[in-house]
C-alpha cells in the first residue's frame, strides 16, 4: 500500500478524478451518474474508502439500500475507526422504521467517536420514539430482555409469518402527539373526541351509551400525512397498534388471505384497547363485481372475510378501533363503508401556506441552517404535499453534509441549497400535480362527442362516484376540480416561479 509522507494512503490520481466528478454530479442531484463515477473510482482503486462511502450516500438517497449496505461494509473494513459508515447504516434502518436496528448502529457510531453530535442527536430521537428511560445506568431500563437482544441483533425478525400465514404481528407504540401534527385542527379535534377519549375514558362512553370501538377511513391525496395522523392517535391514546401491511396479508394460496385477516383481528381482540391500521385500504377492500378472473375471485373472498371481521367488531366493539387510509376512496367496496364498518370518514387535505411554512420549520429545525426564508419556501411549494416538502429538505441537506464530509468543515444549510433543489425538476416538484390529473377522470363527469349514424352526439360519462359518495367526499372532489382547472394550474406555476426567482 502506497503512503504519503504523513503515513496516509495515497489514492490513485485517476480514481480521485472520478471521485471528484461523482461529487459534482451528486451536488447537482444527478445520483445515477454520480454512482457510476464512484464505481469507476473503486474499480481503479479497490481500497478507496471515500468513493465507497459517497456511492453509499447516493444509493441511500435513491433507496438502493442493499447496494448501500454492501458499500458501507467495505468502508467499515477499510476504516474501522470511522463513525460515518455506522451513522449512515443507522439512517437507513430508521428510514425503514427499524428503530431497534437504528439504535444499534447509532450506538456503534458513538462508540467510535463519543463526541459525534449527529449520532448523539439521532440516538436521542430514537430513544424518545422507543420510550427508553436514559436516566438509569447499566443495561437499558424499561426494555425487556427480548428487545435488548434485538438491539444486539437488529436483523432479527419481529413478526411471525409461516408459509404465507400470519401467526403474530409486533405491536407498535408511538411517541408522536397531536401537537406535532401541522394544521388539521378540526381533524385533530374529531379524532381526540371520538378515538382518544374512548380509549382513555371508556367509562364515559359506557355511561352515555356510546360504543367503545370505531371504523374510520382517512382519505386524501398521497403524502398528506394520513399515516402520521394514525401515529399521533396512537401516541395520544397510548394504545397498542397493529399495522396491517397489504403485502403480508395477501397471499397467492387460496384461503391464506382470509386466515391472515382473521389472525390480525383475533390478536387485536385479545389485546384491547387496540388500533388496527390498514394503509392503502383500496388495495385490499376493492369493489366486488368488477371482473371475473382468479384474482377478482380471490379478492372478493378477501372482502367478504373483511366484512365478517368488521361485523364482529360491530357486535363486540370493546376497544377495537379499525382505521383505514386511502388515496382513492371510490375504489373501496361500498359494503365496507357502511355504518358500523368504515362509516366515518375524515379528509386529510394538502397543507395551506401557513402549514407549509411550519413544515419547512419542522423539517429543518434539527439541521445546521442559516438565512432560510420560510415564507418564500412556502410560496415556492404551492400545491406541495408534506411528503414533497420533507423530500426537498432532505435533498437540500445533503449538499452541506457532503461538503462537510469532503472538506471537514461545517457549512450550514442555506436558501441557495433549498432553491437549487426546488429548481431541479428531476429531483423536486409536486407529486400532487400528476395525481390530481390522474384521478380527475375517476371522479368528475366529462362530456364526449361521438358520431352516431353520421350525427354528432354529446354523451356525458359519469365518474366512479355514486351520488352518496359525491356528498361524502365533497371536500376532496372540490380540491380535485380546483387543482385541475387551467386557471388554478397557471396560478400555481406563476406563484412558484416568482418565489423561486425573485422573492
Amino acid at each position: 500500500m502506497a503512503e504519503d509522507g504523513n503515513g496516509k494512503r495515497e489514492v490513485n490520481p485517476e480514481a480521485k478524478e472520478h471521485w471528484r466528478k461523482g461529487n459534482s454530479l451528486f451536488e447537482s442531484s444527478k445520483f445515477a451518474e454520480a454512482i457510476a463515477e464512484f464505481g469507476e473510482a473503486v474499480e481503479i482503486d479497490p481500497e478507496y474508502s471515500d468513493a465507497y462511502f459517497n456511492r453509499a450516500l447516493a444509493e441511500r438517497i435513491t433507496h438502493k439500500y442493499e447496494e448501500a449496505k454492501a458499500d458501507l461494509q467495505k468502508v467499515m473494513e477499510l476504516e474501522p475507526k470511522s463513525p460515518d459508515a455506522p451513522l449512515l447504516y443507522g439512517d437507513m434502518a430508521e428510514a425503514s422504521n427499524d428503530l431497534v436496528g437504528a439504535k444499534y448502529w447509532y450506538e456503534k457510531s458513538l462508540s467510535i467517536d463519543p463526541n459525534y453530535s449527529e449520532a448523539k442527536n439521532r440516538l436521542e430521537h430514537i430513544d424518545s420514539l422507543m420510550h427508553v428511560d436514559l436516566s438509569n445506568t447499566g443495561t437499558l431500563p424499561g426494555l425487556s430482555q427480548q428487545v435488548q437482544k434485538q438491539i444486539q441483533k437488529p436483523e432479527e425478525e419481529k413478526e411471525v409469518i409461516e408459509e404465507g400465514q400470519i401467526k403474530k404481528l409486533q405491536f407498535y407504540k408511538s411517541n408522536v402527539k397531536f401537537d406535532s401534527v401541522i394544521g388539521l385542527s378540526k381533524v385533530r379535534t374529531y379524532l381526540h373526541d371520538n378515538v382518544v377519549l374512548a380509549i382513555q375514558h371508556p367509562e364515559l362512553f359506557k355511561k352515555y351509551g356510546k360504543e367503545l370501538g370505531l371504523g374510520l377511513l382517512l382519505y386524501g391525496p398521497p403524502g398528506t400525512g394520513k399515516t402520521y395522523t394514525v401515529n399521533a392517535i396512537a401516541g395520544e391514546a397510548g394504545a397498542n397498534v397493529l399495522i396491517a401491511q397489504i403485502n403480508q396479508i395477501v397471499d397467492m394460496y387460496t384461503g391464506n388471505t382470509e386466515k391472515n385477516l382473521h389472525a390480525i383481528f383475533d390478536q387485536a381482540r385479545k389485546n384491547p384497547p387496540c388500533i388496527i391500521f390498514f394503509d392503502e385500504l383500496d388495495a385490499l377492500g376493492v369493489k366486488r363485481g368488477g371482473g371475473g378472473g382468479n384474482e377478482s375471485s380471490s379478492m372478493r373472498l378477501a372482502v367478504n372475510q373483511f366484512l365478517v371481521e368488521m361485523n364482529g367488531v360491530q357486535s363486540n366493539p370493546e376497544g377495537i378501533f379499525v382505521i383505514g387510509a386511502t388515496n382513492q376512496p371510490w375504489d373501496i367496496d361500498p359494503a365496507l363503508k357502511r355504518s358500523g364498518r368504515f362509516g366515518d370518514s375524515v379528509y386529510i387535505a394538502p397543507p395551506k401556506y401557513k402549514d407549509r411554512k411550519s413544515l419547512f420549520e419542522l423539517y429543518t429545525k434539527n439541521k445546521p441552517r442559516s438565512g432560510l426564508s420560510y415564507g418564500r419556501l412556502a410560496r415556492a411549494t404551492t400545491g406541495y404535499s408534506p411528503a414533497d416538502i420533507k423530500r426537498v429538505c432532505d435533498k437540500a441537506a445533503m449538499r452541506p453534509l457532503l461538503h462537510e464530509y469532503q472538506y471537514k468543515k461545517e457549512r450550514k444549510l442555506t436558501m441557495n441549497d433549498m432553491l437549487a433543489v426546488l429548481k431541479d425538476k428531476d429531483s423536486s416538484g409536486s407529486s400532487l400535480d400528476e395525481w390530481y390529473s390522474m384521478v380527475k377522470k375517476d371522479v368528475i363527469s366529462k362530456t364526449e362527442t361521438q358520431i352516431v349514424d353520421g350525427k354528432k352526439q354529446e354523451i356525458v360519462k359519469e365518474g366512479k362516484l355514486d351520488p352518496q359518495e359525491k356528498i361524502l367526499y365533497k371536500a376532496m372532489i372540490k380540491d380535485i376540480k380546483r387543482n385541475t382547472s387551467p386557471t388554478k394550474i397557471r396560478i400555481k406555476k406563476l406563484m412558484r416561479w416568482f418565489a423561486l426567482h425573485f422573492f
